[in-house]
């Protein structure tokens, strides 16, 4: 009888519950459009590829390019603008120490007359303004400056959204034909990060302690991977279920059935 015991005992501890997961890619990503155009080009040769530096959807960004080498020209005469009132600054201050020096000079001597004495003074105070004018003009320019940057900033995006690489992932699906315009938010394309892989199994509420320290086995084989991801709020479809994923690396076929096992160490 004892031995009965031990025997149920040991197959009980030794069994597990099988799970069946398709061996699913690490992320699948949905790429929507950030731009508004009209699609030029479309390399469907690309699909079940992975990506490279080559853009496989190209939208029209010819005025947008156009318009950088604009800004490029304007900000570089901006910058020469600045740069010449500066000088003049440089300049007007110059020119006021003097007619400062020459205006305390005068200011207390009685055989200067009034009127010169005048004229001194208001020749100072118009330089005094010239010089805070081209100051108020300095900071104008370095505002438009600014704005031409955000702009160009803007429009380099626009042009690398334009020009679609998701380098690294694989090519899964395009959504999109050439010709067609597409808004901000148009789905384009789908794109699979397979550098690893997950399978995903749904865990009843008295497996759930414990899960991510249980020995995996996948196909029958023992592994070292561990539980990665466990969800403690029941799964939405599958109900009074516990979805848990197990990270692996990525294999040389992907969507394929494996079978899952947990068990004690």
């Amino acid at each position: 009888m004892k031995i009965l015991m031990i025997m149920i005992l040991a197959f009980t501890l030794s069994s597990a519950k099988i799970y069946y997961s398709k061996v699913e890619p690490y992320e699948i990503r949905d790429i929507s459009s950030n731009v508004l155009g009209l699609v030029l080009f479309i390399d469907e040769d690309m699909i079940g590829k992975r990506l490279g530096t080559k853009a496989y959807i190209h939208i029209d960004d010819e005025l947008d390019v156009k318009e950088l080498g604009f800004i490029k020209d304007k900000l570089e005469y901006l910058h020469n603008i600045v740069k010449v009132n500066e000088d003049v600054l440089i300049n007007l201050e110059n020119s006021i120490q003097r007619k400062r020096e020459n205006y305390k000079k005068i200011q207390d001597l009685k055989f200067k007359s009034t009127v010169e004495k005048d004229r001194e003074f208001h020749e100072l105070i118009s330089s005094e303004n010239q010089y805070l004018s081209t100051q108020k003009e300095i900071l104008n320019l370095k505002v438009q400056i600014a704005d031409l940057k955000l702009r160009q900033a803007r429009l380099l995006r626009d042009v690398k959204d334009k020009n679609l690489k998701n380098e690294g992932f694989i090519l899964y699906d395009i959504l999109v034909k050439t010709g067609q315009v597409v808004n901000i938010s148009t789905p384009l394309a789908k794109v699979a990060d397979v550098s690893k892989a997950k399978l995903s199994i749904y865990l009843d509420e008295s497996d759930v302690d414990g899960a991510k320290e249980k020995i995996v086995y996948i196909d029958g084989q023992k592994t070292d991977y561990k539980v990665s991801r466990l969800l403690k709020i029941a799964d939405a479809k599958n109900i009074s279920k516990y979805l848990a994923q197990i990270i692996i690396d990525s294999p040389k076929l992907f969507s394929k059935l494996a079978t899952i096992e947990l068990k004690d160490n």
